[in-house]
């Protein structure tokens, strides 16, 4: 009976506390919205760069009742909007609907933002009492597709970089500094300088000893070696490539393992069973496709629910101001179908949007190095010189900005439906914090904005779908 009475005097104390922490969150959350001040319009921006993150919505309030979020901004369900007389003409009701839908989506964007405004401060508050902090960071993070992974939406790719053109030492200060900047997305691949970059990789987590549940690790499997039964996605080689890059790596898991290419050769049930199997023991957290189309991905997705097996969560594609079809047309709906999201490489096109390579080609740059005459080709190139004068405008805006034109470029990507994350491949730590200035521009990137670049662009990507008359 003691133990009994014990027991409840405990549960009795448990939710008074509680209650207790409710009080104090909400009185936190109220003062704070008092002391900021802060527009509408601000919070709008801050959800759009935080990527507005897919995810069920806290509670509004406290438990006490004192307000809710559509309280505390001024908001009932929806914004009012006046629809005017009967007798206007259809061309002036199409415009107010119009603007109510607008003032529609703006709400919903500010509810949202402060509803998650008001979670971290619970959640903080919380954790507060149980003497945890939480680790403060400006880096914005998004949801892998529609998994639970959250990935910073700034990442950091070692193709070229790791193990070939940057020395390990500069590898290491340039992975410390993404690292201390809230960079937790490190990719690689089995391929990248034969397999010295993943070592690179392994080396410097080693090192600087990292909680593993601190980073995600991302490797790609198609090209391991010289033999026939080292390349490809049979089960074969997904399983045998895998364990090397674990071991380059000195991990015990990779957290997204990608199919880094399709394979004619590989059935595709044989190649969803295989990445099924190293997630089941252990070796992967999630798997992935890289330069798949959507058809592909959707063979993938559809042999995994049939035969009970693990489906794909991203797909890792090319995406800069010239590459724009597949992240922009394909890859959203298959976000919104069946929650593959995308993991972006080459923002800046091989270093072509910094204007690098506007007076010719630089000894030090990529299109010099062995191994990327295509890049020299393609800046020779009638469409290359089309692209470098289209550049060459681009700059001018980004000083419009004051920003530079790698930042304009990054945020331009960072921009755009169902992109978790942009990898970045930088050779210093100076180029790496120039890219990380990114996240300061995409709050510039308002929708006439981007019209106007479209227009300099010329190759927004159309659906093919007619547009409804007016």
């Amino acid at each position: 009976m003691k133990v009994v009475r014990e027991l409840k005097a405990d549960r009795q104390t448990d939710r008074q506390t509680d209650r207790q922490t409710d009080r104090q969150v909400d009185t936190e959350c109220g003062q704070q919205e008092s002391d900021r001040h802060l527009e509408p319009a601000m919070f709008a921006g801050r959800a759009s760069a935080a990527g507005a993150a897919v995810g069920p919505s806290a509670a509004a309030g406290g438990k006490g009742g004192k307000f809710s979020v559509e309280e505390l901004y001024g908001f009932n369900k929806k914004p009012k909007v006046n629809r005017g007389n009967s007798g206007k003409s259809e061309k002036g009701e199409g415009k107010k609907e119009m603007k109510e839908k607008e003032e529609s989506a703006l709400a919903s964007q500010i509810l949202e933002a402060a509803r998650r405004l008001m979670e971290r401060r619970r959640l903080e508050i919380y954790l507060k009492e149980c003497d945890v902090i939480m680790e403060q960071s400006s880096m914005p993070y998004r949801n892998l597709g529609k998994s639970g992974l959250r990935v910073s939406c700034l990442g950091l790719g070692t193709w070229v970089t790791f193990g070939s053109q940057i020395s390990d030492e500069m590898a290491e200060s340039v992975m410390t500094a993404a690292y201390d900047s809230g960079v937790n997305l490190f990719d690689t691949a089995e391929v990248y300088a034969s397999g010295r970059a993943e070592s690179t990789l392994g080396n410097i987590l080693k090192k600087k000893g990292w909680r593993r549940s601190s980073y995600v690790v991302t490797t790609k499997i198609y090209w391991g070696g010289q033999a026939e039964t080292e390349r490809g996605l049979s089960r074969k080689h997904i399983i045998e490539g895998l364990r090397g890059s674990l071991s380059r790596l000195q991990l015990d898991y990779v957290d997204i393992v990608f199919a880094n290419r399709s394979d004619i050769n590989a059935p595709m049930e044989e190649v969803v069973r295989a990445m099924t199997f190293v997630i089941d023991q252990g070796m992967a957290m999630y798997w992935g496709t890289s330069r798949w189309n959507a058809v592909e991905i959707m063979e993938a997705y559809s042999i995994a629910r049939q035969f009970n097996l693990v489906p794909p969560v991203c797909e890792q594609a090319e995406y800069h101001y010239f590459q724009r079809d597949k992240v922009e047309l394909h890859l959203p709906e298959l976000y919104h179908k069946i929650g593959v999201g995308a993991m972006t490489w080459s923002p800046l096109a091989c270093g072509l949007l910094t204007g690098k390579y506007n007076e010719g080609v630089p000894e030090s740059s990529r299109a010099a190095m062995k191994g990327y005459a295509w890049l020299k080709e393609r800046l020779s190139s009638d469409e290359g010189k089309k692209q470098l004068s289209k550049i060459k405008e681009l700059h001018l805006l980004a000083d419009r900005l004051k920003c530079t034109a790698a930042q304009l470029a990054i945020a331009w990507c960072l921009r755009s439906e169902g992109v978790s994350s942009v990898l970045l491949g930088v050779s210093n730590t100076d180029q790496l914090l120039e890219n990380l200035g990114s996240l300061r521009v995409l709050t510039q990137l308002t929708p006439p904005l981007i019209a106007e670049m479209d227009v300099l662009l010329s190759n927004k990507p159309r659906t093919g779908k007619k547009e409804p008359r007016s």
